[in-house]
């Protein structure tokens, strides 16, 4: 796809493997993003095939160590809102080889500026594929994106189909979990209807099979799943997945060797709340970090 001589944007020279996204490239997408304007379709391809490369080839639960000096910060659901992504990064710092981040899901769907916050998103995973880390959400999904916006926003924005198929197959190439320190779990939804599922079964789990997570199985109750106040577990609320009680956190984080559990996927009034005599944290919506880490 060739790139008119009046597009008047940064240009964008990527290698094989997604590398060559660069810092200025990423300030001046997000300053055409602010002034209304899209950057060329050649970049939207471009940057959605790399990072669905970059996150296909990942485990199902990937598993970081954060060093000393270095920070990692996790980010409940961004929905579509642009600003308030930008003024995460103004808050709790900018991402960088030693200050990680790991979003946690819902990146797109409500908001109207979704494109812009997966895109930005994107471009900060090839820029940093090490340390900028993406969580798939329950609205990383065909379902999801027709009925909350965002298939129609890209067809809207990009004027093809083809952007929206692109984003459906990298969503479905994401992790479904990340392991900080073999202590905490973060993972979009929650907890299983079996006791006997562990991290193991995680590890195990071959997303690449099933595109979509459907009604029932791992996946759809990592994507789905709540937490409740009740001992034992009970049904959803949602029509989809359970809800687990604190009974269940705690049989699940002793048998696992953690500490807690760290999710997003329900709105707290404070931005976050720690539940579960403290092994189960949600956060959501403008709370710029879930937990740093260390």
């Amino acid at each position: 796809m060739v790139v008119e001589k009046d597009y008047d944007g940064v240009k964008l020279e990527l290698k094989e493997g997604g590398e060559g996204m660069t810092q200025g490239f990423i300030e001046d997408m997000i300053q055409r993003f602010k002034d209304g304007k899209r950057i060329h379709k050649k970049y939207v391809f471009q940057i959605i095939l790399a990072v669905k490369e970059l996150v296909y080839n990942e485990p199902t639960m990937v598993e970081v160590e954060v060093p000393e000096d270095h920070k990692l910060t996790v980010c409940g659901d961004t929905h579509g809102q642009f600003y308030d992504l930008l003024n995460i990064f103004k808050l709790a710092g900018p991402p960088s080889e030693a200050h990680a981040y790991l979003f946690n899901g819902d990146f797109v769907d409500r908001g109207s500026w979704s494109t812009e916050v997966a895109l930005t998103l994107y471009a900060y995973k090839m820029l940093y594929p090490k340390t900028f880390l993406l969580n798939r959400g329950n609205h990383e999904t065909d379902d999801m994106n027709r009925m909350y916006g965002f298939e129609g926003e890209c067809r809207a924005k990009y004027t093809t189909d083809r952007v929206f198929k692109l984003f459906s197959e990298s969503f479905s190439a994401l992790p479904l979990a990340t392991l900080i320190g073999s202590k905490y779990l973060v993972l979009h939804g929650g907890l299983f209807s079996d006791d006997d599922v562990g991290l193991d079964d995680i590890r195990k789990l071959n997303r690449h099979k099933q595109r979509q997570p459907g009604q029932s199985g791992l996946m759809m109750e990592m994507l789905w799943t709540d937490p409740q106040t009740e001992k034992g577990r009970g049904p959803s609320k949602r029509g989809v997945g359970l809800q687990f009680g604190p009974d269940i956190t705690k049989r699940f984080c002793e048998r696992n060797g953690l500490e807690a559990i760290i999710r997003s996927h329900e709105v707290r009034m404070e931005g976050y709340e720690v539940e579960h005599d403290g092994r189960c944290i949600t956060g959501k919506y403008h709370y710029t970090s879930i937990c740093a880490f260390p």
